[in-house]
């Protein structure tokens, strides 16, 4: 079993800057992708940002791309996401999500085999 657990969220202006981390604990010795899904209120679990722990190649939605920065370390089991340039719709709640299995499709939800309990980001306009 692995445990994830995020920190980081929190509430800031528009154009602000958070960072996130999930932290991996238990049996992460096997965990071959990470990745960052959102859910805002009244709308479906969407893809964030994925980085694979092998070789590090990395995956973001297009919504994000050029403001997020997805980020790992190794030793501290740890991911991050930088969020910069926060808009309004980047309001919602932010899970990790681990695989122990690599993925040929990162960017889909199911196919990760463990969450976290998620943290909160709201953007104020």
């Amino acid at each position: 079993q692995v445990q994830l657990v995020e920190s980081g969220g929190g509430l800031v202006q528009a154009g602000g800057s958070l960072r996130l981390s999930c932290a991996a604990s238990g049996r992460t010795v096997n965990t071959a992708v990470m990745g960052w899904f959102r859910t805002a209120p009244g709308k479906a679990r969407e893809f964030v940002a994925a980085i694979r722990w092998s070789g590090g190649r990395t995956y973001y939605a297009d919504s994000v791309k050029g403001r997020f920065t997805i980020s790992r370390d190794n030793a501290k089991n740890t991911v991050y996401l930088q969020m910069n340039s926060l808009k309004p719709e980047d309001t919602a709640v932010y899970y990790c999500g681990a695989s122990d299995r690599d993925l040929h499709y990162p960017e889909i939800g199911p196919s990760y085999n463990y969450w976290g309990q998620g943290t909160q980001v709201t953007v104020s306009s």
